[in-house]
Order: C-alpha cells, then sequence, then structure tokens
C-alpha cells in the first residue's frame, strides 16, 4: 500500500477519537449541497455518519457507503435511519442512476479522482448533483495556527481542502465557503489532534509526543490556559456540480 492508501486506511483505528471530536456540518452547507426537490441521496465515504446524521436530519432516504467496518459499525449505531453499506468511492456496489445527490465530507483527497468521477456519474440521476466538503479549522485564530502546526508536524502529505477533479460529465464546480464555530472541551483537542490520520499512522512513542505538544499548547495559550470549553472556529469549503 502506498502512503496514501495507509492514511486512509489508519481510521480503523481511530473511530473513538473521529466520533468524539469531529464536527458536525452547519445546516446551511447541507441546504446548499443537496437539491431541494432530492429524495434519494448517496453519503459517500461516510465515515462515522458526521454529515450523514445531517442528512437524515433533513427528511432525505439515505445510503451511507464507508469501506472500514469499524467506521461503518459506528455509524450504523448513531444514525441508524440510514441505509449504510460496504464499498468505495471507486466501486459503490450500488444500481445505476438509483440517487439524486451525492455527498463526500472530509474524504475526497483518498480517491482516485477519476475513478471515483466516473462512479459517482454513474449512480447519479440525469442532472443529479455531487457535493465535496471540507470543515478547514479557521488558522487566522492564534492557538488554531500552533495547534494545526503541531498536529501536521512531520507530515508528508497534503490533505487540505482543494476544488476536486469531477471531470467532463459534470458542470464547472460552484464554491461556498461558511464561518462558523464548534463548542468543545478544551481536553478534547487532545482527541481531535489524535483523530488526524498523520497521528494514527506515527509510531507510538512520536505520536505520544505530539499529543504531548498539544496538551501543553491547551495549559499554556492564553486563549486556553484555564477554560473549561473553547469555541473552535471553522470555514466549511464545499463544491457543487450538476450531472451534465
Amino acid at each position: 500500500m502506498d502512503q496514501r492508501a495507509v492514511r486512509a486506511a489508519s481510521f480503523e483505528h481511530g473511530v473513538a477519537a473521529y466520533q468524539a471530536a469531529r464536527p458536525t456540518y452547519p445546516d446551511e452547507v447541507v441546504r446548499w449541497c443537496v437539491p431541494h426537490d432530492a429524495r434519494d441521496v448517496l453519503d459517500l465515504a461516510a465515515g462515522t455518519g458526521k454529515l450523514t446524521s445531517r442528512l437524515v436530519a433533513f427528511g432525505y432516504d439515505v445510503v451511507a457507503v464507508e469501506p472500514s467496518d469499524a467506521m461503518r459499525a459506528e455509524l450504523e449505531r448513531t444514525v441508524p435511519d440510514a441505509d449504510a453499506r460496504p464499498g468505495t468511492a471507486e466501486a459503490t456496489g450500488l444500481p445505476d442512476a438509483c440517487v439524486d445527490a451525492v455527498t463526500v465530507a472530509q474524504a475526497w483527497h483518498w480517491f482516485d479522482a477519476r475513478a471515483a468521477s466516473a462512479e459517482v456519474a454513474r449512480v447519479l440521476r440525469p442532472g443529479g448533483r455531487v457535493a465535496v466538503v471540507w470543515n478547514v479549522r479557521d488558522a487566522r485564530t492564534d492557538w488554531v495556527a500552533r495547534w494545526t502546526e503541531i498536529v501536521h508536524t512531520g507530515d508528508p502529505l497534503d490533505t487540505s481542502a482543494h476544488e476536486p477533479d469531477l471531470g467532463p460529465a459534470f458542470t464547472p464546480s460552484e464554491h461556498r465557503e461558511t464561518s462558523w464555530s464548534s463548542r468543545m472541551r478544551t481536553g478534547d483537542l487532545r482527541v481531535l489532534a489524535a483523530s488526524r490520520s498523520h497521528l494514527l499512522t506515527l509510531p507510538d512513542d512520536e505520536r505520544d509526543a505530539l499529543l504531548d505538544r498539544v496538551d501543553d499548547l491547551v495549559a499554556h495559550h492564553p486563549d486556553l490556559r484555564g477554560r473549561d470549553e473553547v469555541d473552535v472556529p471553522y470555514v466549511t469549503r464545499a463544491w457543487r456540480a450538476t450531472l451534465r
């Protein structure tokens, strides 16, 4: 397995941290991503169901495809109204033209873009929509920038949010950015760091050293020191396109 594949597979071992600390998605982003008249939605690489749960809450009939057995089991536990199935972005196992929209949250960078685009186009109905979404911590806040620097120390992969290459089957992408914040316990900033694929794949001693640096940041940064909770600023970056 190449390094990117190893990193993508690492979430099998980080389910608890991912579910505990990763944020949800703003309602206005969900509304923007999915057409108002959609009925059937595929949440692709759904993970533990962070976006899936919002799609279900909006009343869509959601199929959640997730390759990791452990993450899919957590999704089934937390979002029982979704139809959770094994599969990948490149081979969902779904029939042709079966959904009105496909969503991808925090995952497009793990895919084979050409194969995934072809598979998304295959399962979408004519005129269907695909939306690719990332929650990105807003590093304009000093402690967030420092937390991010710690967590990406020695990280050789670029997993940042970029416009997806969807290929000629889709219209040019529309882009939207939404600023918001997620309230969390300061102690869980260590858990949030532990949910990152870079840390999940490090040797124990190197991972623990970075997590200890996160604890030190929480203990000493003036915006975090002595606080039980903090608002973590995010920018949700989303792209959407329509099947031609």
